[in-house]
């Protein structure tokens, strides 16, 4: 009975160490939460492979930006797309607060694709991905799509896997850190929904089937002062009213 009770608390405090583990993070809002004294600002910007373009010209699909982000979208003189990336400010980030370690980061605004109706690529539709939320605990990319033909509002969904991961991922202290996530593979719902949103046909699905890499997403982080609260400097004048009334004090007495 004894080794079945140690070998039970054995088992609690692993369950308790590993509960502990997993809640040890903290989501930062950026531009106003404060996390070991520093605020942050920044971007992600998803840049299209050259594999995704091509598909993009097989459909004549066109690209937009959406919402908050800024889009950097290039022809060349053929009308084929030589450029297409998109830019949206960070929300958040998601630390973990006993290693520092960047687990996750979301941005606001992504980019809308429109497909015509052309003749054994697609019926027509479009699709919207935006609000792009990154797991890189679990090397994931999750984003709300807004879909044609049916697709409708899907936020959260897991769209695309990470290849690799380079740059800075822990929050070391002040300054600017720099992430690329590449190798960016769509899972199976994601390209489901990718067809039936834009409407393709055997030409357009294999175009885009013959994708394996989507692009990168690049995240560039900063750290700028913290500005203190209007409270902060009502306490930081009562503070110096208080030693100036002391030292004035101190002088009444020497003379």
């Amino acid at each position: 009975m004894m080794r079945v009770a140690v070998r039970l608390t054995a088992m609690a405090s692993l369950m308790t160490l590993a509960l502990g583990a997993q809640a040890a993070s903290v989501v930062v809002p950026a531009g106003t939460g404060v996390y070991n004294g520093l605020i942050f600002v920044g971007s992600g910007t998803l840049t299209f492979s050259a594999d995704l373009t091509s598909a993009l010209d097989v459909g004549k699909v066109s690209v937009s930006p959406f919402g908050a982000a800024v889009g950097n979208i290039l022809k060349d003189s053929d009308g084929l797309y030589s450029q297409v990336s998109v830019s949206a400010p960070l929300t958040s980030l998601t630390i973990d607060t006993s290693t520092n370690q960047v687990l996750g980061a979301a941005t606001t605004g992504g980019a809308t694709q429109v497909a015509p109706v052309l003749k054994s690529v697609s019926s027509g539709g479009s699709l919207t991905v935006t609000d792009l939320n990154v797991d890189l605990a679990n090397k994931r990319v999750y984003a709300t799509l807004i879909g044609g033909n049916g697709v409708g509002t899907l936020t959260n969904f897991y769209l695309w896997d990470i290849g690799s991961v380079t740059g800075s991922t822990a929050i070391s202290g002040p300054g600017t850190f720099s992430t690329t996530l590449s190798g960016l593979s769509i899972t199976t719902s994601g390209f489901n929904k990718f067809s039936q949103s834009l409407g393709l046909l055997s030409l357009g699905k294999a175009a885009l089937s013959g994708v394996t890499d989507f692009g990168t997403i690049t995240s560039v982080i900063g750290t700028p002062p913290v500005i203190p609260e209007p409270n902060t400097y009502a306490l930081m004048g009562l503070g110096l009213a208080g030693v100036a009334a002391a030292t004035r004090r101190r002088a009444a007495r020497a003379n």
